[in-house]
């Protein structure tokens, strides 16, 4: 499951959730963007952040893990790139899905090698309010339409951009993310207005990711 996560809340929870029950997922493995290359120039929060709330919030659950792929890998954050390398650990053999919202996908056609992608995975396309998936095979044709599976979680309307912008005007975000989540960006002073937040180390003794 790709995307800035910035901050990762209980709707991204709930769409790994129904998917890996859904598909029959052996697990979800969260990968925060190191440098997300449709979001030039825009305030995103030190990947560490991200990283470290990611892994705050999937702690619980045995089949979440979280990835540093994108995180270290140098250069923009293609997805087709951190397909590859799923796929030349898991092997030939592994089905390979890739979790991101409906906005991303109806924006497909301007990805990194979107075709190729289609080829090595299929998509779980998460459905938000206003971006409309029932005319999918227009954006992508039949072929590449069949190889997106839609998902439907709107009764859970979270984003992160929500998120942001309740902290930054000094109301409460509980509920909106897990607890723990929500008291690292009170402690880390993350979204308030003022100077961006200082970059953290990576955490003492994390590993690449949790094996879900």
């Amino acid at each position: 499951m790709g995307g800035t996560f910035d901050p990762v809340h209980h709707g991204h929870l709930w769409a790994a959730e129904d998917s890996r029950l859904r598909f029959g997922l052996g697990g979800v493995v969260f990968i925060p963007c190191g440098q997300a290359p449709h979001k030039p120039g825009e305030g995103i929060t030190p990947a560490e952040h991200r990283y470290a709330m990611a892994l705050l919030a999937t702690a619980g659950n045995p089949h979440f893990a979280v990835s540093r792929t994108e995180i270290e890998r140098p250069g923009p954050s293609y997805t087709i790139d951190t397909v590859r390398e799923f796929r030349a650990r898991y092997g030939p053999g592994t089905e390979l899905f890739f979790i991101t919202g409906a906005d991303a996908v109806l924006q497909i056609v301007a990805w990194h090698e979107p075709e190729a992608l289609l080829r090595e995975c299929r998509l779980i396309a998460v459905a938000r309010p206003g971006h409309d998936l029932s005319r999918l095979a227009d954006h992508l044709g039949m072929a590449w339409a069949a190889r997106v599976e839609v998902v439907d979680v709107r009764s859970l309307d979270i984003s992160s951009t929500e998120i942001r912008r309740r902290v930054a005007e000094g109301l409460s975000v509980r509920y909106l993310a897990p607890d723990p989540v929500c008291e690292y960006i009170a402690k880390h002073s993350l979204y308030r207005p003022g100077p961006a937040p200082e970059p953290v180390a990576a955490a003492a003794g994390s590993v690449e990711e949790r094996n879900p």
